[in-house]
């Protein structure tokens, strides 16, 4: 049985300053859980009383996890380097394996010789590919496609992983999400988001795509899910809201619930897709404009899991904030 309150039933959460494990961390705390704040660098504002924390500084091979680790259960493993649309590393693979894939098995391997049942790994559904046939979603059957830096990094750790729990019992699980997406989220959407709050003319109507996002909150759950979950263990997850968009549809959800008018502009996609390339945005607008659809029927049968914040609560929390579980 798993103690909340018990002193060895401790979980390790790296990343928690960022974006997805800054709310992993809250719910877990509120959901009582004994849990260890991990982050590169401590910042007494962003530091809730009653928890502790630790500071892991950059991580790589030679990162110390030992204390952090003491009288752990379950680490859930957020951290890492984010993909970034402007790179200016001469060498972005060897930064992102540096981070993403040494860094993660050196501190799975430090985990199982403190006694650690359990590893949580938040990868990227890029490691399954770029983009999808219309209406034939990813699963975690198909065979791996990473498109690039980051996400091949992702795959070379998920690898490292599943050797270290064959050879050594430890309890891996790998989640892949798609585009998360809520309250100040980073990068494409939280671009998105301002250009809707202003009401800025998007030339997007005709793009009639199919996409699968997961909310935060949805992706919070189903992360605290497979903590204890006994059919979660060595298992490989794709995790998404369940109701796939368009991005018009999405720009018009968004719209609807910051209570603004949806301005959009019909540009035939190949049109828009030329323009993009012409002024350097070909991979943005690209990620805008193809489809990529995830099948989550393995967490629906094998953990029961259903997402508990529909799209259209996902998108209200996300362009006016509020949330929780």
């Amino acid at each position: 049985m798993f103690d909340l309150d018990s002193d060895v039933n401790k979980i390790l959460l790296t990343g928690s300053s960022g974006f997805v494990g800054g709310a992993v961390g809250a719910e877990l705390s509120h959901r009582r859980f004994n849990v260890v704040m991990s982050m590169r660098n401590l910042n007494i504002r962003t530091v809730r009383p009653l928890n502790k924390y630790f500071e892991n500084g950059e991580i790589g091979a030679t990162t110390d996890w030992s204390f952090a680790l003491k009288d752990v259960f379950c680490v859930i493993h957020c951290a890492g380097r984010a993909h970034v649309i402007k790179d200016n590393v001469i060498d972005p693979l060897t930064v992102f394996r540096t981070v993403n894939t040494v860094g993660t098995l050196n501190l799975a391997r430090q985990a199982v010789a403190a006694g650690v049942k359990r590893f949580l790994f938040l990868s990227s559904i890029g490691v399954n590919g770029m983009q999808t046939e219309s209406y034939q979603a990813f699963s975690e059957a198909d065979q791996a496609n990473p498109h690039n830096a980051y996400a091949l990094s992702k795959w070379e750790a998920e690898q490292g992983l599943m050797r270290i729990a064959a050879e050594t019992g430890l309890e891996v699980v790998i989640i892949r999400p798609p585009l998360v997406y809520g309250c100040r989220a980073p990068g494409n959407f939280g671009s998105l988001t301002r250009a809707v709050q202003r009401g800025l003319l998007l030339p997007l109507a005709s793009v009639h795509n199919q996409r699968s996002l997961v909310g935060l909150d949805n992706l919070v759950d189903f992360i605290i899910t497979c903590v204890t979950h006994p059919q979660a263990a060595n298992e490989t997850f794709l995790v998404s809201d369940g109701q796939d968009l368009s991005t018009t549809e999405l720009v018009r959800g968004m719209a609807l619930a910051a209570g603004v008018p949806s301005r959009l502009l019909p540009v035939p996609v190949w049109a828009l897709q030329a323009a993009a390339t012409l002024l350097g945005k070909g991979d943005a607008v690209q990620r805008l404009c193809d489809n990529l659809q995830v099948d989550i029927s393995k967490a629906r049968n094998l953990l029961g899991w259903v997402p508990p914040v529909s799209v259209t609560e996902g998108l209200r929390r996300a362009m006016i904030g509020g949330g929780n579980l």
